[in-house]
C-alpha cells in the first residue's frame, strides 16, 4: 500500500471519529428528550390527581411566580414552528407518549449507526496497524 493510500485510510478514519463523536452526541440528547418527556407525562398526570395543586410558574432568567393549578387545567403543547395547541390532560399524555415513541425509533437507528461505525474504525484502525507492523519493501 502506498503512503497516499495510508494518508487516505487515516483520513477516512478522522471522518469515522468525528461521525462516531456526532452520533455519541445525539444520542445524549435523545436520551435527554425522552427522561424530559417522561416527567412531563408524570407531571401532567399528578396535576390532574388533586384538584388544585401549587406549582412555580418560570418567567425568565431562573425566575418563577408561585401558581394554583386546578385538576381540569389545559395544557399548550408547542408543536414546532412556533405553533402550540391547547389540550386537556389525556391528549396532552397520549401526544408525549407518541413523540416518545418516535423518539424511541430515532434513537434505537442512532445505536445501530453508531455500532456500525464503531465495527469500521476497529477495521481501519486493524488494517492502518497491520500496515505499520508490515516491513517496508526493500528493508529485508
Amino acid at each position: 500500500m502506498s503512503e497516499e493510500q495510508a494518508q487516505h485510510m487515516i483520513q477516512q478514519i478522522q471522518a469515522l471519529e468525528t461521525y462516531f463523536a456526532d452520533l455519541t452526541q445525539r444520542e445524549r440528547t435523545f436520551l435527554n428528550v425522552l427522561q424530559e418527556a417522561a416527567n412531563a407525562i408524570k407531571s401532567v398526570r399528578s396535576l390532574s390527581e388533586k384538584p388544585e395543586s401549587d406549582a412555580l410558574l418560570p418567567i425568565g432568567m431562573g425566575v418563577f411566580i408561585p401558581a394554583k393549578v386546578s385538576s381540569d387545567v389545559k395544557t399548550v403543547l408547542s408543536i414546532g414552528a412556533g405553533i402550540t395547541m391547547e389540550k386537556d390532560v389525556d391528549s396532552t399524555v397520549n401526544y408525549l407518549e407518541a413523540r416518545i415513541k418516535e423518539m424511541e425509533v430515532v434513537l434505537q437507528e442512532t445505536v445501530a449507526a453508531k455500532q456500525n461505525v464503531a465495527s469500521q474504525l476497529e477495521q481501519g484502525k486493524a488494517q492502518i496497524n497491520q500496515l505499520m507492523q508490515a516491513p517496508a519493501p526493500g528493508s529485508e
